[in-house]
């Protein structure tokens, strides 16, 4: 009797005490109810498609899983009726549809994935369209990226519709040449066209693309041509192109407000050329344009500043201010959007070793410090090889002039050392030719200028004597344009130079090419669009224009860029991405 009071007595105490046991899989389950509908036991429903297919299932699997169902069984008619007609929607596709509330896996390819988006948006299957919406994103390419969109849009998938758009933008070139193009509506093509992040090898691209979708249904689409041309960038392109191809344009001669536009265009053309511009929409670069930054001392005070020049308008724009006043420092382009600034000189005592970084993807970017090189390095070459950034000879008050070289991986924030020149190099150019790092000229000393070239193989950390150019040639600016690579100006016994030479691996030999239209000792070089940019320089007066560009097709040099870079600052440049 006593042993019964003291279990009663621990039954009470403990009586709100509860376990839970929770099935780890339900894929049993799954498989029962599959197994049940496979063999037709308790089917209530019967699904009956376009093509007079049929699907038994049963209602309450149905509704479980399927809102459209849910709604369809709980709230309509449909609720007491055995057979339920399935109208626009594909049977192989809701046979699937109807096999993955079943067995919780889906296969989405190629052949069914334009049946499965809009059935399981129809049946607002979610988890399907985003998976359907998962798919056709990773298989985007130039021949389909226009029909995705149009897909995209239809069914209301905002991730796919971003993606897909963006895909069209950074491959408009290729996608705008199929038929997906022209069936595109007004409201889209315009929708791409205006873009600021459309990238184009030239807007001519865009002029001909809204005349090829307004030509394929002219009858309809030829009173919408001023709303598309109000798209169209046409300061972006030449005055030769405006007056031969835009304005003899049947459709455009016969549209009053196109004509307007080609006024505006040429009236652009004719001020850019005694005027900074301000931006606006119509002659603002589209992101795939290159810009270059420009680093160097623009005035008569001692700063350091940095501005953006936009060739295919020829302007001006005020960049990041530095925050180290470094003269004389190597610029150069990591991972397309990192900028760095290396070593250079405060004043004539003070070599750094520091270095300052730019970042171009940051909201709001400005320029902060990165790592210190080992060694302190005036007029200092720079290159980058597969997103490696590589410091090469300069000068510091310790050695003179360095036969030393260093390499920055930004991955592990490290520098280190790797194989020294054959010869000391200040004031020498540097190039990226084939994966090869080429430092050409500079002084071996302050009244010796070289003519030999070396290159440097990161493969085997050693450096390789070229082919020496006809004169020597120290603040040589250097610069790679179409698998040849340039030697641009520089000084020779206090001369400085107007001459170029151009080299090419495949021939081993220096050949000299049109000078410049001013000697220029210290310039920056730089390839942009098939030309080669040159950028300030000392040498003789150089007016107002301080910068020229070479066409190795017709073998000649333009002025362009109506600012002035002050003749005795050197001046560092590299082409990027629109910021």
């Amino acid at each position: 009797m006593e042993y019964k009071n003291q279990k009663t007595e621990s039954r009470i105490c403990k009586k709100y005490a509860k376990s839970e046991y929770k099935k780890s899989s339900y894929a049993e389950t799954h498989g029962a109810l599959q197994s049940l509908r496979h063999n037709g036991f308790f089917c209530d429903i019967k699904l009956k498609a376009d093509d007079n297919k049929i699907i038994i299932a049963h209602k309450v699997v149905l509704a479980s899983a399927i809102p459209y169902f849910r709604a369809m069984f709980t709230n309509f008619s449909e609720r007491n009726h055995d057979v339920v007609v399935m109208r626009e929607i594909d049977s192989t596709a809701l046979q699937l549809l109807v096999n993955f509330v079943y067995s919780g896996r889906i296969v989405i390819t190629e052949e069914n994935v334009q049946d499965l988006l809009p059935a399981s948006n129809l049946l607002q299957l979610q988890e399907v369209k985003e998976a359907c919406c998962d798919f056709l994103q990773s298989q985007l390419c130039p021949t389909n990226c226009i029909a995705v969109y149009v897909i995209a849009d239809i069914y209301s998938c905002s991730k796919l519709l971003k993606s897909s758009e963006l895909y069209i933008q950074q491959h408009f070139s290729q996608a705008v040449g199929g038929d997906e193009f022209l069936s595109l509506s007004s409201e889209q093509v315009i929708q791409l066209i205006s873009s600021d992040k459309l990238t184009v090898p030239s807007e001519e691209k865009v002029f001909e693309s809204v005349i090829r979708w307004v030509k394929y249904e002219l009858g309809s689409r030829k009173r919408i041509l001023p709303q598309l041309m109000e798209h169209v960038r046409l300061p972006l392109t030449s005055k030769d192109y405006i007056i031969k191809k835009v304005a003899k344009e049947p459709l455009i001669k016969n549209c009053y407000k196109c004509k307007e536009y080609i006024n505006e265009a040429l009236h652009f053309h004719r001020q850019k050329s005694k005027y900074l511009i301000p931006h606006n929409i119509w002659n603002n670069p589209r992101h795939g344009d290159k810009v270059i930054l420009v680093v160097s001392r623009f005035d008569s005070n001692e700063c350091i500043s940095t501005k953006f020049y936009e060739p295919k308008i020829s302007q001006w724009n005020n960049g990041p201010a530095m925050i180290t006043n470094r003269k004389n420092a190597g610029l150069a382009v990591v991972k397309d959007n990192l900028v760095f600034a290396v070593g250079g000189s405060t004043d004539t005592f003070h070599q750094l070793r520091s270095v300052d970084l730019l970042d171009l993807s940051a909201e709001s970017y400005c320029w902060r410090s990165s790592v210190e090189m080992f060694v302190k390095r005036n007029n200092v070459g720079v290159g980058v090889i597969n997103n490696y950034l590589y410091a090469v000879g300069g000068h510091n008050n310790s050695d003179s002039e360095l036969d030393s070289s260093e390499v920055f991986d930004y991955n592990a924030r490290k520098w280190r050392m790797i194989s020294s020149m054959s010869t000391r190099r200040d004031g020498h150019g540097i190039g990226v030719l084939n994966n090869l790092l080429y430092a050409v000229g500079g002084n071996a000393s302050s009244s010796q200028q070289l003519k030999s070239v070396e290159c440097y193989d990161p493969s085997l950390d050693s450096w390789t004597s070229v082919a020496r150019m006809s004169v020597g040639r120290a603040a040589v600016g250097v610069g790679v344009l179409d698998g040849v690579l340039y030697a641009v100006g520089g000084h020779n016994e206090f001369k400085s130079l107007s001459s170029v030479e151009a080299y090419r691996p495949r021939t081993g030999v220096w050949t000299t090419i049109a000078h410049m239209n001013f000697p220029r000792s210290g310039a920056g070089v730089v390839a942009v669009d098939d030309l080669l940019y040159v950028f300030g320089g000392s040498g003789k007066s150089h007016t107002d224009d301080s910068t020229e560009c070479y066409n190795p097709k017709t073998n000649t040099w333009t002025i362009v860029a109506p600012l002035r870079i002050h003749e005795y600052a050197r001046a560092r440049v590299v082409a990027i991405n629109r910021p």
